[in-house]
């Protein structure tokens, strides 16, 4: 018997009359185990519906043992941390936020200023591991919150980013919020970690 002669045994006629080999099988297979899958990302991810503004909001079921890098001082606390990533969000809506290393080091060159906001979980830490001292330079404010993946979700990106630049210009929308994190995020107190 020739594998030709296999292939016509294994070969199942279909409603239509067309000949459906064996590998019909296989992908119902793959389309069963990406339901799993599907299903228990659906588990993981909680939705609940905000009463005020009626929209669905996400919340990610993260494991608050992340990575922390050493550099990642000051660390804001929760309450500090929840104002930030409100303050990012109202920022990102009006279009005064820089998103990224790339971005922010070059409106850091020509004399930007504002708040500024990193990842504590960044790795490897080398990658902005000189932002502080430029940002120190040039006399901005800065703070680090837990989670890149939250600092991208405020700064309205699907992908999590490092650092994010608030600018201080052209704050009317938020400017209480704006006025009242800077004044908390430079009375953090900078521990050196050796």
């Amino acid at each position: 018997m020739g594998t030709h002669e296999k292939k016509k045994r294994k070969s199942i006629e279909g409603e239509d009359g067309i000949e459906v080999s064996g590998g019909s099988k296989k992908r119902e297979r793959s389309e069963k185990s990406s339901e799993k899958k599907l299903k228990k990302l659906k588990k993981s991810v909680d939705l609940e519906e905000d009463k005020e503004s009626s929209k669905v909001v996400k919340k990610l079921k993260l494991d608050m043992n992340l990575y922390q890098s050493p550099i990642s001082s000051p660390m804001a606390d929760s309450s500090l941390e929840k104002k930030l990533l409100k303050l990012v969000t109202k920022a990102s809506k009006a279009k005064s936020l820089r998103r990224g290393i790339k971005e922010v080091c070059k409106a850091l060159r020509k004399g930007a200023s504002g708040l500024c906001v990193l990842a504590g979980d960044v790795y490897p830490m080398d990658v902005i591991a000189h932002i502080p001292v430029l940002l120190e330079e040039s006399q901005i404010a800065y703070c680090y919150v837990p989670s890149k993946v939250l600092l991208g979700a405020a700064s309205s990106t699907k992908r999590p980013t490092s650092i994010v630049l608030v600018s201080s210009k052209g704050t009317d929308e938020f400017k209480d919020d704006y006025k009242e994190c800077e004044k908390q995020v430079k009375a953090l107190p900078i521990v050196y970690k050796v």
